[in-house]
């Protein structure tokens, strides 16, 4: 049986958390003098007066029955980078333990784990994207404290298999995160389905994809209530301002709006695919499950640089691992795809 608290640095099995003064006292109604706020108001608008709620309940409580999720499991972070930090500081201890990456994936993971001074060790994905189970596991051992998943994958938009990624979490005694940022956009469930069969399991999702609030920093993790109890414990106070709760409050009331989007999405994605595969630079357009296509180009940093003179900005991955010649090209409104393939037929005539 999976034990968070075995992984745990050891130092922080007795830490006491700070305790804010919405810890002490969670109602809405009285004289509120016990957190040294301003009590004649605000600079712009009274509602910023007070402290926000620390564990964000009531957004947990909408964004569960949205997820059909125990709110207990739910963490919400400032992006999914408060999160991936906060995984670090709990169960990896600096220069001790290592972590496992997959390349090519989101490189925040490898980001964080040298700010902690945590080794990474890297099992490359095959050349079609996908896992290898077992060489993952094998490359193990007893300092391995987390395993880093992305599906749909960045920067190569693909789902991993889920049969694969199954395997990894079955196989290994410690944490495995599965970074959703884009599975909105994905014909698949949520590996949140197997939570309650797997207690080392962490899901990763985001506002920032299919919802459309980049800005907004918002990060959710799922996990079992014991995980997300230790996150919670090493947070700041107050991670989530109370203008990202109630903004994210508001967008929950819009997810058939969303539901369209992300279907519009799906549908200018199809049509930039095909597109793209006509013309002659390109030489390969990868399936994807996100709000992104990566493209090999004859030359990736020719067609990049072309491309910043006309205003048109991509992402140039040549140099990530199996991504040689790889430009990643969000999906634009109808009208910036266009300008995207304007601008590369303009390259060729």
């Amino acid at each position: 049986m999976f034990d968070p608290d075995q992984l745990l640095r050891p130092h922080l099995r007795e830490l006491v958390p700070y305790s804010s003064a919405r810890d002490e006292y969670s109602g809405k109604e009285g004289v509120f003098l016990d957190a040294n706020e301003n009590s004649l108001g605000s600079a712009i608008d009274n509602r910023y007066q007070r402290y926000p709620d620390p564990y964000q309940r009531e957004l947990k409580e909408k964004i569960g029955v949205i997820k059909k999720t125990d709110p207990a499991h739910i963490f919400l972070g400032n992006g999914s980078d408060e999160p991936i930090d906060l995984l670090y500081s709990a169960f990896c201890e600096p220069g001790v333990d290592n972590v496992i990456i997959t390349p090519p994936t989101y490189g925040m993971y490898e980001v964080s784990a040298a700010i902690h001074n945590i080794e990474v060790r890297k099992v490359n994905l095959t050349r079609d994207f996908q896992l290898r189970p077992e060489n993952v596991l094998s490359t193990a051992n007893d300092h391995t404290k987390i395993i880093w998943l992305c599906s749909p994958n960045n920067p190569t938009g693909n789902l991993l298999d889920q049969a694969d990624l199954l395997r990894v979490v079955a196989g290994f005694d410690g944490l495995v995160i599965v970074d959703e940022a884009y599975i909105d956009f994905a014909d698949q469930k949520s590996m949140i389905c197997n939570l309650s069969r797997y207690a080392n399991l962490v899901v990763l999702q985001t506002f920032s994809k299919a919802w459309g609030m980049a800005g907004l920093r918002l990060g959710v993790a799922y996990a079992s209530i014991d995980v997300i109890s230790i996150l919670n414990k090493i947070k700041a106070p107050y991670n989530l301002s109370y203008a990202t709760q109630q903004i994210a409050l508001e967008a929950l009331s819009n997810t058939e709006y969303v539901k369209q989007m992300t279907a519009d999405i799906i549908r200018l994605r199809g049509w930039l695919e095909t597109e793209l595969r006509s013309l002659e630079m390109v030489q390969h357009v990868y399936p994807s499950d996100a709000n992104f296509l990566l493209v090999r180009f004859d030359d990736a940093q020719g067609v990049f640089d072309n491309l910043i003179k006309e205003k048109v900005i991509v992402r140039n991955r040549s140099k990530v691992a199996l991504c040689e010649g790889g430009l990643r090209i969000t999906v634009g409104s109808k009208e910036e795809n266009e300008q995207l393939i304007t601008a590369l037929k303009k390259m060729t005539s």
